[in-house]
This record gives structure tokens, C-alpha cells and sequence, in this order.
């Protein structure tokens, strides 16, 4: 896992894949291709305790640790939703907790998605993202005790 790239790089690729669209249309078609892309949750891990809280939308997610990793799994009800939950997926996994809980995630203001999401789209995206760096937080805590 040493050729994991850095949550930096993967940020500046999301960055990248981003500017190559002109338009808001364009930009939220290829949020929604990546939400399509998001590897199916189980069942049996869409129940109330995996639910992420200040989502207007329905979002499941897990995490699990692999020799001091960090990896997700999540699903939506709703596309957008996917898309984003699906590219907080793609910087997070895979990732050391103390790097999750210390990324600054400017790549979401780089690439315009605090802009241009309605506000309880924003606010569930912040929701997300506490979550996962809630989890890497407890993951390391485990890891330390």
C-alpha cells in the first residue's frame, strides 16, 4: 500500500478532472457518472446505525480498518449525493486516520462545490465529511490503545 497517492494528490486529480468542464450541467453529469460508478453497499448495512446525520438525503456509511488503513463503503438514495459521498470515498479510502482527520479538503472549494450546491446539499456534504474523519478518529484511537 505504499503507492497509495496522498489525499493532496488525489484532491489535485479530482481538481483536474473538474476544470475539464466548462459548465455547472457538465460538472454535476460527471459527479452523478461517479455517484453510478460507487461499488453497491449490502443490505444489511443500510439500517438506522450507519445513517449519516445532517443529510437531507439518505446516506449509509461504513468504514473498516485494513493494517492501519482507512476504508469506506457508502450508498445514497440520491444521485448527487453518490457522486459526492462516492469522491469523499475516493480521497479518503485507504488512507491513515491521522491523514483523514488532518485533511483540509480545499478541493471542494477549488473545484466549486460549495458554491454551486444548494444549501442542504452543502450542509450534507459537511455532515459527510465529519463522519468519515469521525471514524478515522475512532479507528486511531483503537489502534493506540
Amino acid at each position: 500500500m505504499a503507492d497509495t497517492p496522498t489525499i493532496p494528490a488525489i484532491e489535485d486529480e479530482i481538481v483536474e478532472e473538474f476544470s475539464l468542464f466548462d459548465n455547472w450541467e457538465d460538472k454535476y453529469e460527471y459527479l452523478i457518472d461517479m455517484g453510478k460508478k460507487l461499488p453497491k453497499l449490502e443490505d444489511a448495512h443500510k439500517k438506522e446505525d450507519n445513517k449519516i446525520r445532517g443529510c437531507q438525503s439518505t446516506v449509509w456509511m461504513v468504514s473498516e480498518n485494513k493494517d492501519g488503513r482507512i476504508f469506506y463503503k457508502a450508498d445514497s438514495d440520491a444521485m448527487i449525493v453518490k457522486g459526492l459521498i462516492s469522491m469523499l470515498i475516493r480521497v479518503f479510502s485507504g488512507q491513515k486516520p491521522s491523514d483523514i482527520v488532518a485533511a483540509d479538503m480545499k478541493f471542494i472549494d477549488a473545484i466549486g462545490m460549495s458554491t454551486h450546491l444548494a444549501q442542504t446539499r452543502s450542509n450534507g456534504l459537511r455532515s459527510m465529511i465529519k463522519q468519515m474523519k469521525l471514524d478515522a478518529m475512532v479507528w486511531a484511537s483503537k489502534e493506540n490503545n
